[in-house]
């Protein structure tokens, strides 16, 4: 009976191959899309809802935050012990969407979901798109096995799978596609998968969203219509949210080094950048800075944050992530572009709700190099009202920052100038 109905499968498949390729490429992998959104959404919802409770009962229980520095040993010791395959992260599997080696192991998925979890419980300054990236593409991975997929199919799924964790656990799928067409590949975007990975983030949005998890909603208020001076200032602005991109990348990588050269046993790293990040804190007197901060994110497009606040939580969050704790950087970088932004309020004569929206999109778009899904992004979080101003903020930051950002693995497509072309073709971390 199996034989048979596969035997009616393969004449199928041929029938419809010879007669339209392009509906039995669609078909295919609208199916596999559904699997993948199905399993990716379900995690990511599961990973939104765990996150939620854990920084509720730090909220609640104040004095878990110092025991951060022992809750960092742990988690230093079971990553070393058991995890330097997967350490490297999303750095990992956007390798291996460009040189794929061996199917991701399917544990990256409950490590790093733990991982991230128990570093929000303990007060760690951390985000969470780098854990839905890597459970979406150690979970979509498998299907490769599964499928017996060749190289060029699970390039596919995995950029799928990242499109599916980012439109998930953000809530925003069309920008979610867009980040895994262009996340792994600098300065290109490549079409082979814009298919299944709309399919993917939106349908993984979808299912999330039915599991009752719910996003953060943002005042933008009045935007200006855009005008000469509107122009000049957002590309002022666009300059400032580049160089805080930068700056957070670059203080990030020196922590991390620096803590390597001093620290020779790796779990122990984390022990001594948790007795940093409670020190810090607890000279500033507040935990505002610690967790994901999304009271903060919220709060800046409608009150004017001080100078210093974004400066706070970039220290706080290069060192937590410098220090091999566990999580995203993107919300955090939400948080610093909006608190900058809303600080800038104080000296340009914009609105408070719309530098915070360009800050919020543009520090993101210099640090990952993607300047498109960040500006769609803004326009899925605040309405098309404001695309213009974040698009050049965008564009500027994404300029401003060079050839840098948080992954490491990214391949440089385009140089971003003429005296950079030289570096084409190379990853990020060999410039």
């Amino acid at each position: 009976m199996q034989k048979n109905l596969y035997s009616s499968y393969s004449l199928a498949r041929k029938f419809i191959l010879s007669k339209q390729p392009a509906l039995l490429s669609i078909l295919e992998w609208l199916l596999l899309s559904m699997v993948i959104a199905i399993c990716v959404g379900s995690a990511c919802a599961f990973f939104l809802i765990s996150l939620e409770y854990a920084t509720d009962f730090r909220n609640a229980h104040e004095w878990l935050i110092y025991l951060l520095p022992l809750a960092g040993i742990l988690l230093g010791y079971v990553f070393y012990r058991w995890g330097k395959e997967i350490a490297p992260g999303n750095n990992l599997v956007i390798s291996n969407i460009h040189k794929p080696k061996k199917i991701i192991p399917f544990r990256l998925a409950p490590f790093i979901l733990g991982g991230t979890v128990f570093t929000h419980l303990f007060g760690g300054s951390a985000g969470r798109e780098g854990t839905a990236i890597q459970m979406a593409a150690a979970i979509s991975d498998q299907l490769s096995r599964v499928f017996k997929l060749s190289k060029y199919n699970r390039r596919i799924v995995l950029i799928s799978g990242m499109s599916a964790g980012f439109g998930a656990v953000f809530g925003t799928p069309f920008a979610g596609a867009i980040f895994g067409l262009e996340v792994y590949h600098m300065g290109k975007i490549k079409y082979n998968a814009i298919f299944p990975a709309f399919a993917s983030s939106f349908m993984a949005d979808y299912v999330t969203k039915s599991y009752g998890v719910s996003h953060s909603h943002y005042i933008l208020g009045l935007v200006p219509d855009m005008n000469l001076q509107a122009l000049l200032i957002t590309i002022l602005v666009g300059i400032c949210f580049g160089l805080a991109s930068l700056s957070f990348i670059k203080l990030t990588t020196s922590y991390s080094k620096i803590s390597s050269k001093f620290i020779k046993k790796a779990y122990m790293r984390p022990f001594f950048g948790g007795l940093l990040i409670i020190a810090i804190a607890g000279l500033l007197g507040t935990t505002k800075y610690l967790g994901l901060g999304l009271p903060t994110i919220v709060e800046s497009f409608t009150v004017q944050q001080a100078p210093y606040v974004f400066f706070f939580k970039l220290l706080l969050t290069a060192i937590t992530l410098g220090a091999g704790f566990k999580g995203g950087e993107v919300t955090p970088l939400f948080f610093i572009g909006a608190a900058l932004g809303s600080a800038l309020s104080l000296f340009l004569p914009l609105p408070v709700g719309l530098l915070a929206a360009m800050g919020f999109v543009a520090v993101f778009a210099g640090a990952s190099n993607t300047p498109l899904a960040s500006s769609i992004m803004a326009i899925e979080l605040f309405g098309i009202a404001c695309s213009p101003y974040v698009a050049i903020a965008c564009i500027v930051a994404y300029l401003i920052s060079g050839h840098h950002g948080i992954y490491s693995s990214q391949v440089i497509g385009d140089a971003k100038s003429v005296t950079k072309l030289r570096e084409t073709g190379r990853t990020l971390g060999e410039v």
